[in-house]
């Protein structure tokens, strides 16, 4: 028998129930309105305090929309939590205290967590030692925790960034009203609309740095970057990188002091009227078709910047004509002169920095071609103000020329001769990069200069020395280091020093570097910085045998055995580290 077909469920009741009239507030159902169209609706007792709160006073009154975007006032609903990919964005928040500004009241109510009420200013300092997702987070939990989260933003100072795009930034920068120093970190490109952004975004901002990634390109033009630097009079810090599309630098602000740019390519014209800057570093790119003037660059910085203090050109069309453009700048206010890879650079260049300089308290001429005679002129004329001198690829400077600088400047804390005592730059063993001259990693290229000898004997004796480097001397045979005070010894790819011609008599010293080196030179380094062999060193004295055969020791001439605390004091002290990578 066939099953019969099942009836239709009955029809199910409305379920809407009972409205109110727009216009006059009262139940629609059965209702005729005599409220004209147009008047404000009449707050009835089934209204929610929402609708009440919403109207003003006067006599043109108008609904608001719940979801208030307003940071100043306060929120009558949570925020919508933008969605943030995985890796794109990584934020490190600093700020003031988590209080919140003038405009908010001090009677609000505390919020309650976990089943305690807990004050507003309160939750606001947890969540500002939270990381950026976290405060996000919590952002859509309730008004009050909404609230909290943009006193966070709100008090923010500092702001560290990994972001991947622009949109994320806009809807983020807005809300940090006192943002100061901002640290991007772009996974995407830069062009000129992220720039407006900044500029609009962050009214009292006097730090920014931009830094590009691997696959990112900075597509900012010289017009931008002028743009931006006009219209952020509060600017006094810009570090950007991977500007190899500037064309020109025309700059004018009456509050940068520190400029720094980095992967600069073929600049038709160089102006900057900054005349309170005191740093300005470029480093161009290592191109050999780079037709940017360092002539008239280096000649107009006198004239634009009188105040100059610290000044870092690094690019391989330095010559000793750029160097002499500097001294008619008359800066004698330098203190930090830096002028690498410039292999055009010679004796004459440092005449000329002499002659132009007071009292420089670091020197680097690293890639150059002067000699030791410039070494001795350097040693003369900043005898009392040198701290830090900086030598690497310097093929024509020999021992002679670093034991002079070593004992006639008695101020001088940080020596780098990498490279420089070089058997062979032809067979060097050419990896990803052999030193670091400023931060920035360089792989050097042969010179044409003579061949250093082999076998050279290297002896530093200094009282100040503090750090040391040496990275790549193979022409090293034998190194005797006398230096109290030294704590960072850098001998990576020191391949012909041998273990029985090294001598360290630095009881300070915490760190040395010996990536490159020979097994029994490491051996040897290890034995003489850690002292591992002075444990097992006994106090007893030693005496030969009658026939001299044998050392016995002699318990009844025993020596007084160091107390716990000088044990303490001694391994304290001979605490080193030996890095091999």
């Amino acid at each position: 028998m066939a099953s019969l077909p099942k009836p239709p469920p009955p029809p199910r009741p409305k379920s809407r129930g009972s409205y109110n009239c727009g216009r006059c507030g009262q139940p629609k159902k059965g209702h005729v309105c005599v409220v004209p169209a147009g008047a404000a609706p009449t707050p009835s007792p089934s209204s929610s305090s929402g609708a009440a709160s919403a109207s003003g006073g006067g006599g043109e009154q108008r609904l608001r929309r719940a979801l208030s975007f307003d940071e100043a006032g306060t929120p009558s609903s949570p925020e919508k939590k933008p969605k943030v990919e995985e890796g794109d964005m990584d934020v490190d928040v600093a700020g003031g205290g988590g209080g919140g500004g003038d405009g908010e009241a001090e009677d609000e109510e505390p919020l309650e967590v976990g089943g305690r009420a807990v004050p507003r200013e309160v939750m606001a300092e947890v969540l500002r030692r939270l990381g950026p997702r976290g405060v996000m987070a919590a952002a859509v939990v309730s008004r009050g925790w909404r609230d909290c989260a943009g006193r966070v933003w709100r008090a923010a100072e500092e702001l560290r960034l990994r972001a991947t795009g622009l949109g994320l930034l806009g809807a983020l920068l807005p809300r940090c009203a006192a943002l100061a120093r901002l640290s991007l970190r772009m996974e995407s490109d830069v062009d000129a609309t992220m720039l407006e952004c900044l500029t609009f975004s962050c009214p009292s901002l006097k730090t920014l740095e931009i830094t590009m990634a691997a696959n990112a390109v900075n597509r900012m033009t010289g017009e931008d970057l002028s743009r931006l630097v006009s219209e952020k009079s509060s600017l006094s810090v810009l570090k950007i990188g991977g500007c190899s599309n500037l064309g020109f630098l025309n700059l004018s602000s009456s509050s940068l002091s520190i400029l720094w740019l980095s992967d600069v390519w073929s600049l038709s014209k160089s102006i900057m009227n900054c005349p309170i800057m005191s740093e300005l570093s470029l480093c161009f790119a290592q191109q050999s078709n780079d037709c940017t003037d360092l002539i008239a660059l280096m000649d107009g910085l006198g004239r634009t910047c009188p105040n100059l203090k610290n000044l870092h050109i690094s690019s391989n069309q330095l010559s000793n004509e750029a160097v002499f453009a500097l001294e008619g700048a008359n800066l004698r206010g330098l203190c930090m002169l830096s002028l690498i890879l410039g292999s055009k650079i010679t004796d004459a260049a440092v005449a000329s920095i002499v002659r132009s300089c007071a009292s420089l308290e670091l020197l680097d001429l690293s890639g150059s071609n002067i000699s030791d005679n410039g070494v001795g002129m350097i040693c003369k004329a900043f005898p009392n103000t040198l701290s830090r001198l900086l030598l690497a690829l310097c093929p024509n400077v020999t021992t002679r020329g670093i034991q002079i600088a070593t004992a006639q400047l008695p101020r001088l804390q940080l020596m780098d001769c990498g490279m420089s005592l070089c058997a062979n730059l032809q067979n060097e063993k050419q990896g990803a990069y052999f030193g670091e001259i400023n931060g920035g990693r360089i792989c050097p290229k042969p010179s044409t200069s003579k061949k250093q000898p082999t076998q050279q004997k290297l002896i530093i004796k200094h009282g100040n020395l503090k750090k040391l480097s040496l990275w790549g001397c193979s022409a090293i045979d034998a190194l005797y280091v006398n230096c109290p005070e030294l704590n960072d010894l850098n001998l990576n790819s020191c391949t012909n020093l041998h273990p029985e011609r090294l001598l360290l008599q630095c009881p300070n010293l915490k760190n040395v570097h010996a990536s490159g080196c020979q097994d029994m030179l490491i051996g040897a380094i290890r034995n003489q910085v850690l002292n591992e062999f002075a444990a097992a060193e006994t106090c007893l004295p030693c005496k030969r045998l009658a026939d001299g055969s044998k050392r016995v020791q002699l318990p009844q001439f025993r020596q007084d055995q160091p107390s716990e605390g000088t044990k303490l004091i001694g391994l304290s002290r001979t605490k080193c580290s030996v890095h091999l990578d």
